[in-house]
């Protein structure tokens, strides 16, 4: 391990021995998984237990692979349905959804953390902060701690990290909830999300990794990395049939490509 893969794991191990005991949210990206490898690391196997949330807005094999974490790494885990889509004011999908996301969350965590005498963690790094994210706030407010942020690390300390330390995600693509590919304003569902689930599915199974489908009513806007948007562009007519085949009447292949967090840019 380099000097500075080890400067950013002392400095997270001692914020989180600095918190004592955890329930990490773990959603199977590289933040929350090296949050509870270094945890389990730092405080022992007895104090840390991970915790994901079985919600609608899952996209397909989110589940499978946080169980397979958690085997991988013998972390205490548990999965548990939240419930946000009874909530009216995430449904209407305004500039706050991520808060009573985040809420629905919390009330999962919040529990089980109060019974193990721990305290919610969640891997929120320093470049969040610089984007739109109220669930930020709802955590803060429910007395949830963020190590990564108190510990200085932004997004390319932690995957150098997760990688040095053989966190088999260390470079995979950040995969936000599907709710973040519908414009604000415009309602979400249950229905809706499992077909936005379906159409970035039907689009991988083309070839594609890191990519989102954006709904407008009836036009599917496809997004896919800077280096896969060549090959994009040349399968667009099988990317179009798929697309059409899940219920879209129109697709656009973005030419700017895909861009982490663009419909906040509305906000």
């Amino acid at each position: 391990m380099g000097v500075a893969d080890q400067q950013s794991l002392d400095r997270l191990a001692g914020e989180l021995v600095a918190i004592g005991p955890v329930v990490v949210a773990l959603s199977g990206g590289v933040d929350s998984t090296l949050l509870a490898v270094v945890a389990r690391r730092a405080l022992g196997p007895s104090a840390v237990a991970a915790v994901t949330t079985n919600s609608a807005s899952l996209a397909s094999g989110e589940l499978a692979r946080c169980a397979s974490l958690a085997a991988q790494f013998d972390f205490d885990w548990r999965c548990i349905p939240t419930s946000e889509f009874d909530d009216e004011r995430y449904r209407r999908n305004d500039g706050e959804r991520c808060y009573w996301c985040k809420s629905a969350l919390m009330d999962v965590c919040q529990p089980i953390a109060e019974l193990l005498g721990s305290t919610v963690v969640l891997g929120v790094n320093m470049d969040d902060l610089a984007d739109h994210r109220p669930g930020q706030r709802a955590a803060d407010q429910r007395g949830a701690k963020f190590p990564m942020v108190d510990a200085g690390l932004d997004k390319t300390a932690i995957r150098s990290l997760a990688e040095a330390l053989a966190v088999p995600v260390w470079n995979r693509p950040a995969s936000p909830c599907l709710s973040s590919r519908v414009p604000y304003g415009t309602e979400v569902s249950v229905s809706l999300i499992a077909k936005i689930d379906r159409a970035e599915q039907a689009v991988r199974a083309l070839g594609f990794d890191d990519l989102r489908v954006r709904h407008y009513g009836r036009m599917a806007r496809v997004e896919v990395s800077a280096d896969a948007l060549a090959f994009a562009l040349s399968e667009s007519e099988r990317i179009h049939a798929a697309l059409e085949a899940v219920g879209y009447e129109e697709v656009v292949i973005d030419p700017a490509g895909l861009r982490s967090g663009n419909l906040n840019e509305a906000l």
